[in-house]
């Protein structure tokens, strides 16, 4: 598909409006607007970027080429199945389904449709532009970190789900093996959503990982520290600084590169690239979204056995 190409997104959510800022600001792309349950809240979004709200899904559906799932995780999968039952191309936030038979649906879908499914795994951007990508050694341990304040949103899903799926995608996309086993354990919000979880996920090739994440933390907090057999790299994606004793060059300005510094513009190029027959794929792909999902999944069920 070349030329102009018409977008448009489902759900008037936080992460719908950037959506929608992206496409409204992208050359070679016509936004045509947003399609949300709630019309004034789409009108909201849609409006100032020169866009228009819409009622019906379907609607949307038919005036665009490419589109964006930005609604809550748990209408994610069936979504992006009526996006490409229309023949959409779709780019569907993370986590692409909350379950892995609606993850593998999506992907059969896609199939037959012949159509470009990317998911919202943005930051895997940041790890290309560091370099992290490129490191020939295979890790021994990565350590993560992301914590956040409470917030109303995304609450239809664990913290696992929401912020813990970040880190696996980045862990699986540096780890030559497949997962072996997950142990966690956490701490439940008020209505009975997991908002803490520490979890350990080992690997064949002997690869552990260890993902901490809350949504009830005072302040920001977002570290990571992955250790080779030559060295180590830690990182602090807050204050967007590193300290590499690895024998690798890595880009100590990435913070100052373009992928960096709006990797959802980075990740939404890539898709429409993609989309275009310009790239190969996506920056991340369906597989590796439920390879994610996956993983995160196990973890979900490990912090049900310990409970």
């Amino acid at each position: 598909m070349s030329g102009t190409l018409r977008g448009g997104v489902i759900g008037a959510g936080v992460f719908g409006g950037y959506h929608a800022a992206q496409y409204a600001r992208l050359p070679g792309i016509d936004f045509v607007g947003v399609y949300d349950v709630h019309p004034d809240r789409a009108a909201r979004v849609a409006m100032p970027l020169g866009g228009r709200a819409f009622a019906d899904v379907a609607e949307l559906l038919g005036e665009v080429d490419v589109v964006t799932v930005a609604s809550p995780a748990s209408h994610h999968a069936a979504q992006a199945l009526e996006a490409l039952a229309a023949g959409r191309h779709v780019y569907v936030e993370k986590p692409v389904a909350t379950g892995l038979s609606d993850a593998e649906k999506v992907r059969a879908a896609a199939t037959r449709a012949g159509r470009v499914v990317a998911c919202g795994h943005q930051e895997r951007v940041v790890f290309q532009a560091m370099g992290l990508l490129d490191i020939p050694e295979q890790p021994l341990l990565l350590e993560a970190l992301r914590h956040g304040p409470p917030s109303d949103r995304s609450r239809d899903v664990s913290a696992v789900l929401d912020l813990m799926v970040h880190d696996i995608d980045l862990v699986l996309a540096i780890a030559a093996s497949e997962p072996a086993a997950a142990e966690a354990e956490g701490r439940r919000g008020p209505d009975g959503v997991w908002d803490v979880a520490r979890a350990e996920a080992s690997f064949e090739n002997g690869f552990t990982a260890i993902l901490d994440v809350s949504r009830r933390a005072e302040a920001r907090r977002r570290t990571m520290r992955i250790v080779y057999p030559s060295g180590a790299v830690e990182i602090d994606f807050v204050a967007r600084t590193f300290r590499n004793t690895t024998p690798y060059a890595l880009n100590a300005d990435f913070a100052e590169t373009p992928a960096a510094r709006d990797p959802l513009g980075a990740s939404i190029e890539g898709f429409l690239q993609a989309v275009r027959g310009e790239a190969p794929r996506p920056v991340v792909t369906v597989a590796e979204a439920i390879a994610a999902l996956d993983l995160a999944l196990a973890v979900e069920q490990a912090l049900e056995d310990g409970a």
